[in-house]
Formats: structure tokens, C-alpha cells, sequence
């Protein structure tokens, strides 16, 4: 059997390759740490695959760059970190609006504000549940890992695609700026319709229109409720989940991202030292996975979730369990990243004690 091919990449860069082999075309963007190699790296890259590369005047004539060029057909991304992701969420919306397909990477940092450069889960909310205005959802995939990173950024487009949607990457400054081995993976395009509705001219056919403006009399509930119907679709379709040693857990640790990647570790040691305890990793975060934690749930185990943050997820495991079990938190907000030692011990003090008992 032939060895898989394995290349040494940090992951901003090996989600931007991926870009470029899932056939991104155009991309505009304004630098912001801790996203940077992403531009540099298409600065070279994009040009090479006769593609065009735009660093924009500032992030929002980015996003509606990106705006036009999905309107014209082509696959388009931009990238950012939470300040710049605040800027573009005016332009998200109608995108979301217009139906329009789009890849919006969110390498993210430490805020409130401007924050700092070091990593963060804090944009959750902002990317999860519709940071612009109007009832509008964004497909919102959370790699933890550099293969991730790759193969994840191939899925947004074509989900880009199928859906007619803003696709979200939502990483973190840990996973973006690490560098481990990965197998790029060879990109296939799947079936996807045909894109029938782009602005490409119209000689010897009727005229096409995009638009986000529907003041006709009922119109914008139709398109609203045509929405929302293809949320519920995705919501029944689209649902990414890894799950560890859950079977016969009495704990079980819920996180995403390079969050669930520190998680990990301290999960297997405690499963070492004699502890039932599993991890739940969301890998979209919409849709939210929310019937298999009710699943889990229904078979009486205690959760403790973890975020790089003061509490977001949380609120969607709480949901999701409904009170038929207990859901601890434990988070570190502003840019504090936790390590294994400090979770395990985190996630010991929340296993469950039986009377009589040591812990």
C-alpha cells in the first residue's frame, strides 16, 4: 500500500491552500494578527492559479468585494479575527439576504474591543447566532486540528454552494499559528446545481437580479420563511460530530475547537487513572448538534463544558440537555488559553462522587 503524502504546514496556510484547490478564485481581505499568513499566503498563491488577490482598503469593502464576486460567479473568501469579523457582519446579513455563496474565515483573538493577539473562542455568539441584523444562519464549521483546517475549508465552499449561504471557519489563534504534519487531502467536487442565477450578462436571455431589498407587500416574510426553510433542512443534513469514550461516561466533557483538542488530553489521562469520562465535540456548531447531547443526556451523565471564553456553548448544551442532567462550565476569557494539566484537574473536580467514596 502507497504512503499517503504528508506535508508540514501551519494551519492558516494549509486552510488557505485548501482554498485554492477547492477552487476559491477570489479572495479580499485587510491584515489582522493572528490571520496574517492567510493573505500572505494567497498574495502569492492566488495570482498563480490566475486567480485574483485583493487586499482591500479595510474590512468592510472587503466583505462587499466578496459580495460582487459571488454575484458574478466565482468562489470568493475573506478572512479576518473578531474586530474585522464585527466590521463585515453589516455585509454577512445580506449575503445570508441575497443568497449568495461566500467563505468567511474568523481566526480568532482575545476582546471585547480590540482585545489582544492570542487566541480565543469568544466569537461564538457573533458567528453562531447571526452577528448582523435579520433572521439569518451561517453554516459554522470549528476545526481542531491543522487536517481540519484543510479538509473543512474544502466543505465550506461546496456547502458555500449548495446552499446558497455564507459559510463561516471558525478557528482560533492556536490552530491557525500551529504548524503539525497533515495528508492534504485531494479536493472532489461533489454534484452541486447549477449556478443559475449569477450576474453574468444577459444577452439572449432574460435579465437576472440579486437583491437584499423586498418592500412589496409580503415579500420579505416569503423570503424569510424560504430561509428559514433551508435552515431546517440543513439543521436535519448537515450535522458534524466527533465523540470520545461517551459509551459508559458519568462525565462528559463538551468543547470545540483547539479548546476540545487541550480537552482531549486531559481525558485521556483521567480514562487512564480509572475515571469514566468521554468528550463531545461539536464540529458544526450550526447546526448545532444539539439531538445527540439530548441523546446523551437521556442516559442520566453529568456534562462540563469548556470554552476559551466566559460562557457561549454553554447555553446551546444547556438547551439542548433541558434539565435532565447537570451542565457545569468552566471557561477562561480574554485571550487565556488553558493547558491539559489545568483542565484535568478542572474536569476531576467535576466528576461525579459516589458516597462513601475518595475523589
Amino acid at each position: 500500500m502507497a504512503k499517503k503524502k504528508m506535508l508540514l504546514m501551519k494551519g492558516n496556510e494549509a486552510l488557505a491552500e485548501a482554498a485554492i484547490q477547492a477552487g476559491c478564485r477570489f479572495y479580499a481581505g485587510y491584515p489582522i494578527t493572528p490571520q496574517n499568513e492567510i493573505p500572505e499566503y494567497l498574495s502569492k498563491r492566488m495570482p498563480e492559479a490566475k486567480g485574483v488577490f485583493i487586499q482591500a482598503e479595510s474590512e468592510i469593502a472587503s466583505i462587499n468585494m466578496v459580495y460582487g464576486a459571488s454575484a458574478a460567479g466565482v468562489r470568493a473568501m475573506t478572512s479576518s479575527s473578531g474586530p474585522g469579523i464585527s466590521l463585515k457582519q453589516e455585509t454577512i446579513s445580506f449575503l445570508a439576504g441575497a443568497e449568495l455563496p461566500a467563505v468567511i474565515i474568523n481566526i480568532q483573538r482575545g476582546g471585547p474591543g480590540l482585545g489582544n493577539i492570542t487566541a480565543s473562542q469568544a466569537d461564538y455568539f457573533q458567528a453562531v447566532k447571526g452577528g448582523g441584523h435579520g433572521d439569518y444562519k451561517c453554516i459554522v464549521f470549528s476545526p481542531f486540528n491543522v487536517q481540519e483546517m484543510w479538509d473543512l475549508t474544502m466543505r465550506a465552499f461546496d456547502k458555500a454552494d449548495a446552499y446558497r449561504m455564507p459559510v463561516i471557519i471558525l478557528g482560533d489563534g492556536v490552530v491557525g499559528q500551529m504548524m503539525e504534519p497533515f495528508h492534504p487531502t485531494k479536493y472532489v467536487r461533489p454534484g452541486l446545481p447549477e449556478k443559475d442565477w449569477i450576474l453574468d450578462g444577459c444577452r439572449g436571455r432574460e435579465p437576472r437580479v440579486i437583491r437584499t431589498l423586498f418592500v412589496g407587500s409580503g415579500e420579505l416574510e416569503k423570503q424569510n420563511i424560504l430561509l428559514q426553510k433551508k435552515y431546517v433542512l440543513i439543521r436535519k443534513k448537515e450535522v458534524m460530530f466527533d465523540a470520545y469514550d461517551i459509551e459508559d461516561a458519568e462525565l462528559v466533557v463538551v468543547a470545540f475547537g483547539i479548546a476540545a483538542r487541550i480537552a482531549l488530553s486531559a481525558v485521556k489521562e483521567l480514562r487512564r487513572k480509572g475515571k469514566k469520562v468521554g468528550l463531545f465535540r461539536p464540529v458544526t456548531l450550526f447546526p448545532f448538534p444539539e439531538k445527540q447531547i439530548a441523546d446523551i443526556a437521556d442516559r442520566k451523565k453529568r456534562f462540563i463544558v469548556v470554552e476559551m471564553n466566559a460562557g457561549q456553548m454553554v447555553e446551546d448544551v444547556r438547551l439542548a440537555v433541558n434539565g435532565k442532567a447537570d451542565v457545569l462550565f468552566y471557561g477562561r476569557p480574554g485571550g487565556a488559553v488553558f493547558n491539559p494539566e489545568e483542565l484535568y484537574r478542572k474536569i476531576k473536580a467535576a466528576y461525579p462522587r459516589v458516597a462513601g467514596t475518595a475523589g
